[in-house]
């Protein structure tokens, strides 16, 4: 008995749509409200079922339902958003949660679902880990950036980059500076929330950097790619995920979304533009290391030196990255299976 299907996953619930291939019968419905147990409990109806494959877009939410559905030993396919909604053609009419999920459970029958990497366990935690570090610290930098505007707003001289001298946070907490009593008030807050994010930014720090140290393909990453230390390395081997999916190292820079749009008639998109579309923490980690190559040191230097001068130094970055992209993907498809394996508890 082989069964086919598509989620489509929203907070409040999981649409479904399947198809029974032997019988032709086809059930669409809501599983309410969206939880592990919620959907455990609806896929013991496929207990005893030994050819059952369901599909759900890498959107948020994803996670807990491939895991009950492997869990289940039901078949999971991880489709791909963006190549996902190319497949669907031109929209005819409204797109509602019962066409998409009836979408996915037509690809999954045809054999065209766009797969995405499911990542282990642990690399699953770690992107988590990764994620939390990346949201404090832009908070960080938000709080940071408030300081220099009311200091600047109220005519105090700039202090870039000396925010983290304490002497310099010290002057700010008291009445050194000229504010007025209203801005004084503003700095002091935001002094107070800068020394909370960087008391629970630490020890995430370090967490990430413990891992890194002793996980094979981080520890590689980090040892052959220069600017590239445990916190980037960690950044690129959970995001860049398995690079033996990629039949070529342009494809593992297309999925960073550091490539360029091309012109295409039915395309909507200006081309000469970086596409975005990987994830946004992974593109910030290759950006930072690929302004690595502005040192003297960097075997990219005189590449960096070059794109510098003819455009400028971000978009040398960004050529940079792409390299370090490329040679990501080598180094981690020649460790093989041991590039991901989990670290010795």
């Amino acid at each position: 008995m082989a069964i086919v299907g598509g989620f489509d996953i929203h907070r409040r619930q999981v649409t479904f749509d399947y198809l029974d291939t032997v019988t032709g019968q086809v059930r669409r419905g809501r599983i309410a409200p969206a939880c592990r147990e919620t959907l455990r409990h609806w896929l013991e109806r496929f207990a005893g079922c030994e050819d059952v494959t369901f599909a759900v877009e890498g959107c948020t939410g994803w996670r807990f339902v491939v895991e009950e559905l492997q869990r289940a030993g039901i078949t999971a396919l991880l489709a791909e958003p963006a190549e996902t909604a190319e497949r669907r053609g031109p929209k005819r009419r409204a797109k509602t949660d019962q066409t998409d999920a009836r979408h996915l459970r037509t690809l999954v029958a045809e054999g065209r679902v766009p797969c995405s990497w499911i990542p282990p366990e642990h690399v699953s935690d770690l992107r988590a880990l990764l994620q939390l570090y990346a949201d404090l610290r832009q908070e960080h930098v938000a709080w940071a950036q408030r300081i220099h505007a009311t200091l600047f707003h109220q005519g105090v001289p700039s202090l870039a980059g000396q925010l983290s001298d304490p002497e310099i946070r010290a002057r700010l907490a008291g009445a050194e500076m000229g504010l007025s009593p209203a801005g004084a008030q503003a700095v002091q807050v935001a002094l107070r929330m800068l020394g909370h994010l960087e008391a629970e930014l630490a020890p995430v720090h370090a967490q990430i950097r413990a891992f890194a140290r002793r996980q094979p393909g981080c520890k590689a990453l980090n040892k052959e790619l220069y600017g590239v230390g445990p916190l980037v390395a960690a950044i690129i081997w959970a995001f860049l995920g398995d690079t033996r999916r990629f039949s070529s190292s342009a494809q593992a820079v297309r999925h960073t979304g550091l490539d360029v749009t091309v012109y295409s008639s039915d395309g909507k998109r200006a081309p000469g533009h970086l596409s975005h579309q990987g994830p946004p923490i992974l593109r910030w980690a290759l950006f930072e290391a690929g302004h690595q190559g502005s040192r003297q040191a960097s075997p990219d230097h005189r590449y960096y030196a070059d794109a510098a001068a003819r455009i400028d130094a971000n978009r040398a970055a960004i050529s940079v990255a792409r390299k370090l992209t490329r040679r990501a993907h080598h180094i981690l498809r020649r460790l093989g299976d041991q590039a991901y394996a989990p670290i010795a508890a």
